[in-house]
């Protein structure tokens, strides 16, 4: 294994091109499966590397990822199909995000992919009756304090976090796709409307909005946790439906700068198929690609004073600092009187 590649571009490579893990010696395999395994993109590079001759401990973990992978996926369809029964006396739209819209779709974004929560999106006006009807059919609230639940309800892209009391799965039920603090507006109306329907009360978003939302989860939402995974979902929408009407569409949707980001380094990292303005890195990506390998051989997190700051910048996209100050003094007081 190259020491320019004790990183998780080790990981990238593989999975742009699964023929190059030829090369990997014994220490290549363990960095290799490590790093996709917190990535939680095991699943996926085991369907990636699938007909090739591998060495047998590799293929046997192979096996099990895919094996896994495909237990996830029944799962995950079986969770969405709960919340089909629970939400259709309603009539509302109902739009299933994310890893769980990718296998409903049979998308190639879903071909092997982790996926924990089942996230929906519904209309805001709708959301009374959703939650009840939730509560009905067995799902309990995660978190029962009051300021949380306050915070969620005023200012939150959701509601806050419902679990199965049997199945034990969690559910996120969105009304847009960023909190309603954040500099971006995306225009959840447009989002609903334009739906792709799946049949039986169930739809996704249309394809251009599925790279949208890809993106602004990644970019526009988060410390960039599971960058990887993201930006590969990105990279197999891309190949699947192109970029014709991308950036119209993200400009529509306030993300234009950072579906750009999105398409730069979909490629620099997959090499996806963008547009020519977005085939070459700025000087200002340059944190966002050291942010996304930060792994070492082992598959352990690197570069801790970087992700503390994307963890600082996480909660500064979403919030005004003087809210944001409120917000972590509130939290800092309640866990002290706990």
């Amino acid at each position: 294994m190259g020491r320019a590649l004790v990183d998780a571009r080790l990981l990238a490579a593989a999975l742009r091109d699964p023929a190059s893990t030829a090369a990997l010696d014994g220490a290549g395999w363990t960095a290799l499966i490590a790093m996709a395994r917190a990535e939680q993109l095991a699943g996926t590079l085991a369907h990636r590397l699938a007909g090739l001759d591998l060495p047998p401990p590799v293929a046997r973990q192979m096996e099990e990822a895919r094996w896994s992978a495909d237990q996830g996926r029944i799962a995950a369809l079986w969770e969405a199909e709960m919340a089909r029964r629970a939400l259709a006396p309603l009539g509302v739209p109902v739009v299933l995000l994310k890893g769980t819209a990718y296998v409903a779709s049979g998308l190639k974004a879903g071909v092997g992919r982790s996926i924990g929560d089942l996230d929906i999106l519904v209309p805001r006006e709708a959301l009374d009756a959703v939650e009840a009807a939730l509560l009905g059919a067995g799902w309990e609230w995660v978190k029962p304090d009051p300021y949380d639940d306050a915070y969620y309800r005023r200012w939150m892209h959701e509601l806050p976090p419902l679990i199965h009391r049997e199945s034990d799965r969690m559910i996120d039920v969105h009304h847009t796709i960023l909190p309603l603090t954040a500099r971006p507006k995306p225009n959840a109306a447009a989002l609903i409307r334009d739906r792709v329907d799946l049949g039986k009360g169930l739809s996704v978003l249309a394809p251009m909005d599925m790279i949208v939302h890809a993106a602004a989860h990644l970019f526009a939402d988060g410390d960039l946790a599971g960058g990887l995974r993201n930006l590969w979902d990105i990279h197999c929408l891309i190949d699947e439906f192109s970029t014709d009407g991308l950036m119209e569409r993200a400009a529509q949707h306030g993300l234009a700068l950072h579906v750009a980001r999105a398409l730069r380094l979909a490629h620099a990292f997959y090499d996806s198929a963008v547009p020519a303005d977005f085939r070459r890195l700025r000087l200002a990506d340059r944190p966002y690609l050291d942010r996304l390998t930060a792994r070492d051989g082992w598959g352990r997190a690197t570069r801790p004073i970087l992700r503390q700051r994307f963890y600082g910048r996480s909660h500064l996209i979403r919030m005004p600092l003087p809210m944001l100050a409120r917000h972590l003094w509130t939290k800092w007081r309640s866990g002290h009187r706990g």
